[in-house]
């Protein structure tokens, strides 16, 4: 991703985080205040990797709704608002498609299709969608549908004992793929160099790669010296409470080029 130009979406937590929707992860309580300061030292990283912050305020109401990347997905020609699995998070949607219409057209998912931005991960023009609890076959083929003339491939990639792909798969620099095999199919994605993480830091797999740089979970330290070992720049960031509702470092912001020559 170029940093030129660069914008990275992102809403604060919410005081009742601890009420979202949790598939995978037991209900431990979540601690607000070390949420809050998480969130902004997040956010401080995002700069650091020179994009500029677009903060939207958190929601009491919406207990998820920290975790933007869910509600969209943006490229280079267009947004997509996405049609969310879980019912109690797509009130989520219209506040960001606010936000992100300041920098693209809009296109829309709409049920029965349901696709979570959480499973998406893109590389190049290939985008892969995880076939999870969160997505259906319709909504991948509706991403299909909206991506197709602009020239990306839609490829789906079941998911197994985790929330999204994202969760199990990133897209690294070169192309490469971060992935933890236990949790997703690689059959799909066989075309690609695949980089396993470490087998003690199974979660490792959610990565947010800016540029040449990757911000990391400072909870996979393993997984750290993996990646800065192929000669990348990362950037450690504390994310315990969000791990707690089963988020990642992707999962809190959107990040896209705002301005396109």
């Amino acid at each position: 991703m170029s940093q030129a130009n660069l914008v990275a979406i992102t809403r604060g937590p919410s005081p009742r985080m601890e009420l979202g929707e949790r598939t995978y992860t037991d209900e431990f309580p979540i601690d607000g205040t070390l949420a809050v300061k998480q969130h902004a030292q997040y956010q401080a990283a995002l700069r650091s990797c020179g994009a500029r912050v677009v903060s939207i305020p958190g929601c009491e109401e919406l207990a998820d709704c920290v975790f933007v990347e869910d509600t969209a997905i943006v490229v280079d020609e267009i947004a997509v608002m996405m049609s969310m699995g879980a019912a109690s998070r797509r009130d989520e949607v219209p506040t960001i498609e606010k936000a992100l219409r300041e920098f693209r057209t809009i296109a829309r998912v709409e049920l029965p299709a349901k696709i979570d931005g959480g499973d998406v991960v893109r590389s190049g023009r290939d985008v892969f969608v995880g076939l999870s609890q969160r997505t259906n076959p319709a909504g991948v083929d509706a991403l299909r549908t909206i991506l197709g003339p602009f020239g990306y491939s839609v490829t789906a990639v079941p998911v197994l004992e985790v929330l999204h792909l994202k969760s199990a798969c990133s897209a690294l620099p070169d192309g490469s793929l971060l992935v933890n095999a236990e949790l997703i199919s690689t059959s799909p994605i066989q075309g690609r160099k695949l980089l396993p993480v470490p087998k003690t830091e199974p979660l490792a797999g959610d990565v947010l790669v800016i540029g040449e740089r990757i911000i990391a979970s400072d909870a996979f330290p393993e997984t750290i010296s993996l990646l800065e070992g192929c000669g990348w720049e990362v950037i450690p960031v504390s994310v315990s409470e969000f791990a707690k509702a089963e988020g990642g470092v992707t999962c809190m912001s959107l990040v896209f080029n705002a301005g396109l020559d």
